[in-house]
């Protein structure tokens, strides 16, 4: 699937990563009659229509069979590869406040191939700390640490004013994603990428839909 797949992946686009994702997880919790599931069962299961599972999936590959359904344990190889969770990313954790500590006893991280192995904050009170098998360190030694761990990813969950800073710091260390929680709109070098995860802008958005009823266009445009 080498090539094939290399090419598969440069035409997601973000929508389609995410539907993929959702695929993922239905494939990987049921357990498959004779290791096949079909795409009806998918589409039903995510709320989309069995053309786009089949649109979606036909992009990874010569995966399944009309009439018999698809491989689970194959379909499972052939989306972690084009998400890029078929290895381990490496991440550090900036901010170790509740929200960190509730997102760093989550297992599914560790699960889908993401490691976390670096905590910092600004916080002496917090520094030394042991907090899931990991040591907090100062802040003041993020940037050569996030060398040191070889981290390519990071985690901000640190207030608003300060996130800046530290998304800086993290990409001068050649980290090349961030996923960021702080309620701020990042700038960041074309080379790293950047997921925001804006809790109130959620609510807002679900508050919308339930305020509007069928008049909200829930599909993106």
């Amino acid at each position: 699937m080498g090539e094939q797949s290399a090419n598969s992946e440069q035409r997601l686009s973000r929508a389609a990563a995410h539907r993929l994702s959702l695929y993922l997880r239905c494939v990987a919790s049921w357990p498959a009659d004779g290791g096949k599931v079909s795409s009806g069962r998918i589409a039903a299961a995510v709320g989309v229509s069995d053309a786009q599972v089949r649109r979606d999936l036909a992009a990874l590959g010569h995966l399944g069979q009309r009439g018999i359904g698809y491989e689970a344990k194959e379909l499972a190889t052939a989306i972690r590869a084009a998400l890029g969770i078929n290895r381990t990313w490496r991440a550090v954790l900036i901010g170790v406040g509740n929200l960190a500590r509730a997102l760093l006893r989550y297992q599914g991280f560790r699960t889908q191939g993401f490691e976390i192995v670096g905590l910092f904050d600004t916080d002496p009170g917090k520094v030394g700390q042991v907090v899931e098998h990991l040591t907090v360190e100062s802040s003041a030694k993020l940037g050569e640490r996030a060398v040191e761990l070889g981290a390519e990813l990071g985690v901000l969950t640190v207030p608003g004013e300060v996130a800046q800073g530290v998304a800086d710091v993290l990409a001068t260390a050649g980290v090349r994603g961030i996923l960021n929680f702080a309620p701020i709109v990042l700038r960041l070098p074309p080379t790293v990428r950047l997921v925001t995860v804006d809790l109130a802008i959620q609510l807002e958005q679900l508050a919308f839909l339930v305020q509007h009823g069928d008049n909200a266009k829930a599909t993106d445009d």
